[in-house]
């Protein structure tokens, strides 16, 4: 039997549109909603989850769920107002900028480690999360990001789930 060297390109083709396919569905499920919370008298903000394990190359998404009040997602990373670093030495640091209510902000994590991050009006209300990127390896420098504690409130650090928790449940809430 021979087989035409069209069908052998037709079969490829079609596999490698297929695989496409599968790559943009897994690519849109992959988004994960971190919801900025808080109640209504503002005695009590936070973001749920509150510690989250993802894959590198998955998208997070903030948005503010708090019809009382703004928030934002700010790295901890000295370009954020010479905050200590506590995300990998190799990630972008962000800052959100205040989101309104039922405003959104979204980024792509592709860099594995432990991302700290916290709300700039709110920090000193515990109002922090962790994410944690794949899973590094420990010789990777990624534990000295979150042992650093200089400069944090009291409150931020206590709120903070630790990494064995994210690991280990793969989402924490806390509310």
């Amino acid at each position: 039997m021979r087989v035409a060297r069209r069908e052998v390109l037709g079969l490829w083709g079609g596999f490698a549109a297929v695989l496409s396919l599968s790559r943009q569905d897994v690519c849109a499920e992959e988004v994960v909603e971190i919801r900025m919370q808080g109640r209504a008298d503002g005695s009590h903000v936070w973001f749920d989850p509150i510690g989250l394990l993802i894959k590198p190359g998955q998208m997070v998404r903030w948005t503010n769920f708090n019809p009382g009040n703004s928030h934002t997602t700010t790295a901890y990373h000295p370009a954020n107002f010479g905050r200590p670093r506590r995300i990998p030495e190799s990630a972008k640091s962000w800052d959100s900028g205040y989101l309104l209510p039922a405003e959104s902000f979204s980024l792509t994590f592709t860099e594995q480690g432990v991302y700290d991050y916290y709300c700039i009006p709110h920090e000193q209300a515990g109002m922090v999360g962790r994410i944690i990127v794949g899973e590094p390896e420990a010789h990777d420098g990624w534990m000295e990001a979150v042992a650093a504690s200089r400069d944090l409130p009291d409150e931020a650090l206590r709120a903070f789930p630790t990494v064995e928790e994210i690991m280990a449940k793969r989402i924490v809430r806390r509310v």
